[in-house]
């Protein structure tokens, strides 16, 4: 048999068994997969991803006979007793409608139910105990959700939607292009996952799913199969401009029932893209958010996160207040370098679908790409002045090696044919390469009719080269790059990683080349491992090669 369960949860398997296929797609549904090379890919059991595998019905017993079927020994007793214990705190507590503005807290154990009625930071929100629970007012659905999960004891939520205003949009067979449009069948999955037939078990929750897959595609799909007035929450304008794009190019949207809602357009509609910049803005920390309205005085059916690991503070805040709306997330990586995916769970919902990125890869939905680190050399006066600097100051000089440039300017001799991306965290060094190697570039600061400009240039291969910042980092469509030259990042976030690897993941018959640079023996290089490990997990191998 494939796998081997020890008793720190851990499950590791055999890639090339001749059942570690069945093993894989079993496992993917209960377990979360934490690294993949070459030959043993591990798992690990977490509360997290039983309550996700409970919240889409997947049964105790399939879990456990299928451990115990796959397994190559005795299964640790501690596994299947922490299994079973985790597993069956979903659903002990379930959330339901009641009367006169109330929802009942339904408790199934006495033990739980004591613990929660005098948690400290759950007392507020107790209006009246009844035999088989507490009630709570409706407004408070979210801040209770999200306060259990914190101390362990997620809840099941059967409160139903509100029905939002109704609009129907349908997806085209034939896109504006003239080109054939299906939903690909993982897409059409993924649509189920999240509809679940519209029982109150689905109509929220996370579609993680591959840059370069398709999950605009889903979240089109999702708004055909809901029909109501839909709020898309993605990270910037130019992001927005992409949603109206896709809508008017493979739906029959009239495209005067789109809104934009942004610092030029402030225009809502049936379904109106925004930003969470534009969500969360205000004129100082003191003031009230502005725009925060947009979720509660429109009678949404559907909000749509974009992007969904990136969501600030604010905006959860806000989410609390929401649920009574069917409201999906969006992501290639639910990574977050603050750990607070729990909170993704509570405010948005489980995840409901995902598909490991080499599977995909295998099949052509999304480009074959070769990862490689360069590790190059300082200078002796850079390296007295590193040896000089706090670590912050060490990282950044390390970052900002003058040398880097050499091989940048190398590597674009190479791919000579290709269309490449350079990208960098400090605006400082990126724009020295612009300069020297007289390449136009794209920051924070560049005007969005320029940005945009550009980006179309290098869409139709007028441009072959283009520096950009960190903000591409974010639902850049640019199918046609094929190379990136990372030249610095921000210290060792594998969600960043992962999400720049995506930029040239668009499906395309040449093979795709992500380049890392960083400087030998550095912080910088300490950090790179870090950054890599998503990418590592999910089968990518690294070359190291030195300059």
């Amino acid at each position: 048999m494939p796998l081997i369960i020890q008793s720190d949860h851990t499950l590791m398997v055999e890639v090339k068994h001749e059942k570690y296929a069945y093993c894989r797609d079993f496992l993917a549904s209960f377990a979360e997969l934490e690294k993949s090379p070459e030959f043993i890919h591990t798992y690990r059991i977490t509360p997290l991803s039983l309550w996700n595998a409970a919240a889409l019905d997947i049964k105790l017993e399939e879990i456990t006979e299928g451990l115990k079927g796959f397994s190559r020994y005795d299964i640790p007793q501690n596994v299947l007793a922490d299994i079973k214990d985790w597993y069956s705190t979903y659903g002990k507590l379930i959330l339901r409608p009641y009367k006169n503005g109330f929802l009942l807290l339904e408790i199934n154990s006495k033990i739980i139910f004591d613990r929660v009625l005098h948690e400290e930071k759950l007392t507020k929100y107790w209006r009246d105990t009844i035999s088989n629970g507490l009630l709570i007012d409706l407004t408070n659905r979210g801040d209770v959700k999200h306060a259990l999960v914190k101390i362990g004891y997620p809840v099941k939520d059967l409160c139903g939607y509100t029905k939002g205003d109704h609009f129907s949009l349908k997806l085209l067979d034939t896109d504006h292009e003239g080109n054939v449009f299906k939903l690909r069948d993982y897409q059409s999955e993924a649509v189920e996952a999240f509809y679940h037939s519209g029982r109150e078990t689905g109509g929220n929750g996370i579609i993680v799913l591959p840059c370069g897959s398709g999950k605009t595609i889903i979240g089109l799909g999702t708004i055909s199969r809901i029909s109501n007035h839909t709020l898309i929450i993605t990270t910037n304008n130019v992001s927005v401009h992409q949603w109206r794009d896709e809508l008017i190019s493979k739906t029959d949207i009239d495209p005067e029932d789109i809104g934009e809602f942004t610092g030029l357009n402030k225009v809502i509609k049936p379904i109106t893209v925004t930003t969470y910049q534009m969500l969360t803005y205000r004129k100082s920390k003191d003031d009230k958010f502005f725009n925060l309205d947009l979720f509660t005085l429109q009678n949404w059916g559907l909000i749509l996160y974009d992007e969904v690991h990136l969501l600030p503070a604010p905006v959860f805040r806000a989410t609390v207040g929401i649920q009574a709306k069917r409201r999906m997330g969006l992501t290639a990586t639910l990574v977050r370098e603050d750990g607070k995916e729990d909170e993704v769970f509570a405010l948005i919902g489980p995840k409901r679908y995902d598909v490991p990125w080499k599977v995909l890869e295998n099949k052509g939905f999304i480009a074959e790409a070769y990862c490689t680190e360069y590790r190059i050399p300082m200078d002796e006066k850079i390296e007295m002045e590193y040896a000089l600097s706090n670590r912050r100051g060490k990282f950044r000089i390390a970052a900002e090696n003058q040398m880097k440039i050499r091989l940048v300017v190398e590597l674009i001799e190479n791919h000579f044919d290709d269309q490449i991306l350079v990208i960098g965290q400090y605006i400082s060094q990126i724009e020295k390469i612009a300069r020297d190697l007289n390449i136009p570039i794209i920051t924070g600061k560049t005007k969005n009719e320029e940005r945009e400009m550009l980006y179309n240039k290098f869409r139709h291969g007028e441009l072959k080269v283009l520096v950009v910042s960190k903000v591409a980092n974010f639902a850049v469509d640019l199918p046609d790059a094929s190379v990136l030259i990372q030249v610095s990042g921000t210290y060792g976030s594998r969600q960043e990683e992962a999400q720049r690897l995506g930029r040239i993941l668009r499906p395309k018959k040449k093979r795709s080349h992500f380049y890392t640079l960083v400087s030998q023996g550095t912080t910088e290089q300490d950090f790179s491992i870090n950054r890599q490990m998503f990418l590592v997990e999910q089968g990518y191998k690294y070359e190291i090669r030195y300059f």
